[in-house]
């Protein structure tokens, strides 16, 4: 179906706040500390082996127009507006090469340490970005246990420390960290810290009075504000951390990446994050090569990227960064210059461990029917497989219970 709005009218109404305020409900062991939420128990903080990041592309990111499949003709066929010259694009091999915009990633390509797999996505097509958004990061088919992949990934090696899993966009936290393993949500690094804090004295004055009254009380309100009191003990290295945001694009993916380095680069014993970027969803308008709005998203992503390796420090070399969307977009372009809900997408992988300067994943071939998809050869979970075992050494058949994961050998270490 075309449309001529923006986006399409669920992705609308898709906020974290909407989105996830489900999950915010569940949570009974959550603190809020001042705009940060923490959960209920702290433990003495290690600095973590591995980091693991994972961006969400939300609003199905097309991963045609990222990751260019300028060998097949069905892809030229199928969008003659909005198509990405072949000429223009960027480590082209034979069959793929990326968008221009992406330019400041090439450095990360050249050296090894940027891949793409392509033809990725779920076992089966689901077109709904609430539904798909929750199978995907759920990634337990069938499962009536609500946890995500990321608090199973957690839980194999799990701290009972709130810092463990920590995600970067507010009071709640996504379907891949929800679960029994205690995780962290805040807007930043300096969010973090007792409401109405605005000075030393008062910061002082607050947490006697609040040691005063809670200290003694043995029930789970005072487990809970004594876990509270550690965990803004132990994050006080990530508050020390300088402040590179100027370093950024100024939006809203530059700013959460500044404050995840910052995380990083506190050592605090954080192992898995979350942080999106949004308004993939480009049903009309989608632009051409040097304009429009996949331009100026892929922008975003390339330079927020960029930015963020060379933001890391003597901590580079444990970081592992994925980033993938819900699923993809139609191979026909519609009557709006836009691209409808699809099925398969690309992952991208950058950081520690990634076989980097390749695109991998079983290319199935595009046709230009109105409603031909990119169909998916390689399930996300086969990719995000290897990641958990070379990165973290879980056991996949935790992290995605009942799935048997094929080799793709993006990864180093398998």
């Amino acid at each position: 179906m075309t449309t001529t709005g923006p986006c399409c009218d669920e992705m609308l109404r898709v906020s974290r706040r909407t989105l996830l305020g489900g999950a915010a409900a569940l949570a009974g062991a959550t603190m809020l500390i001042g705009s940060a939420a923490v959960t209920t128990s702290a433990a003495a903080i290690a600095p973590a082996p591995s980091v693991l990041v994972v961006l969400s592309l939300r609003g199905a990111c097309d991963g045609l127009s990222l990751v260019v499949p300028h060998g097949d003709p069905a892809y030229y066929a199928g969008r003659p507006s909005i198509a990405v010259p072949a000429e223009r694009l960027l480590v082209a091999d034979a069959m793929f090469g990326l968008h221009p915009r992406l330019e400041p990633l090439v450095p990360l390509w050249e050296a090894g340490r940027l891949a793409a797999v392509h033809a990725t996505g779920l076992p089966s097509p689901n077109r709904s970005h609430f539904s798909a958004m929750e199978e995907v990061e759920d990634a337990d088919p069938g499962s009536t246990v609500r946890t995500g992949w990321l608090n199973r990934l957690i839980g194999t090696d799990a701290t009972d420390s709130p810092l463990q899993g920590f995600n970067v966009g507010g009071g709640v936290v996504p379907t891949s960290l929800f679960g029994p393993q205690e995780v962290m949500s805040a807007w930043g690094v300096d969010s973090f810290e007792i409401s109405g804090d605005d000075d030393a004295g008062t910061t002082q004055r607050r947490r006697s009075s609040l040691h005063t009254l809670w200290d003694r009380e043995q029930g789970p309100l005072g487990e809970a504000m004594r876990s509270m009191f550690g965990a803004l003990d132990d994050f006080a290295p990530a508050r020390a951390t300088a402040d590179h945001r100027d370093d950024y694009p100024d939006s809203d993916l530059g700013r959460a990446l500044s404050e995840v380095a910052r995380v990083i680069r506190g050592d605090v014993g954080v192992e898995v994050i979350t942080v999106d970027q949004g308004d993939w969803d480009m049903h009309s308008d989608l632009g051409g090569v040097d304009s429009g709005r996949l331009h100026d998203n892929a922008d975003d992503l390339a330079r927020s990227l960029a930015a963020f390796f060379g933001d890391l420090g003597d901590q580079a070399g444990k970081v592992t960064l994925v980033a993938f969307s819900e699923f993809g977009r139609r191979v026909v372009e519609n009557a709006s210059q836009g691209l409808d809900h699809g099925y398969g997408n690309v992952m991208f992988l950058a950081g520690a461990g990634v076989r980097g300067g390749r695109y991998f994943g079983t290319w199935p071939g595009l046709t230009d029917d109105d409603d031909a998809d990119l169909l998916v050869t390689t399930d996300y979970r086969s990719v995000l497989s290897e990641v958990v075992r070379s990165r973290f050494g879980a056991s996949t058949a935790t992290v995605f219970p009942g799935f048997s994961p094929e080799r793709v050998g993006v990864m180093t270490s398998l």
